[in-house]
């Protein structure tokens, strides 16, 4: 995982909408990054889901939510159409800047050993630097816990 303090990776990536755009587009509000293994999937949907209950609270704080996953553009799409989805979501197939985050970790499921997208986010200050980490997250409640972080910063 990145360390407290590091500067936001300037990776492109593409939006949902197939725009490329790197973290530092997002200066000057804080930004709250998170990683996700894979749309449409049930920890997944909560999570988004959590997100958006709480996005309101979260960007009247002055933040921008945003999440990444190696799904394409048109997942993603079709994703935040299913859900109503109220954010950005990043697509990342080759886990470029999800790697650099730390995210892209060694995982353990039934025995068998793969690399794969840890649940983490990452809070970035409005210059660009990484001031929180939950490089683990309860996917139904974390929304909620994010708009209470940043009511405290």
């Amino acid at each position: 995982m990145l360390t407290l303090g590091s500067p936001a990776p300037a990776i492109p990536v593409q939006t949902d909408t197939g725009d490329t755009v790197t973290l530092q587009d997002y200066a000057g509000s804080y930004v709250v990054l998170y990683t996700y293994p894979k749309d449409n999937t049930p920890g997944c949907t909560a999570e988004a889901c959590s997100f958006r209950d709480q996005s309101e609270a979260i960007t009247d704080l002055g933040a921008v939510i945003l999440g990444v996953s190696k799904d394409s553009v048109a997942s993603h799409k079709k994703f935040k159409e299913k859900y109503n989805l109220n954010f950005t979501l990043l697509s990342d197939p080759e886990h470029t800047l999800i790697d650099a985050l730390g995210a892209w970790q060694e995982k353990v499921n039934y025995g068998k050993r793969y690399m794969g997208i840890v649940r983490s986010t990452f809070v970035f200050d409005p210059e660009g630097n990484l001031v929180k980490v939950w490089p683990k997250v309860s996917p139904k409640t974390h929304g909620e816990e994010i708009a209470a972080y940043l009511k405290e910063v």
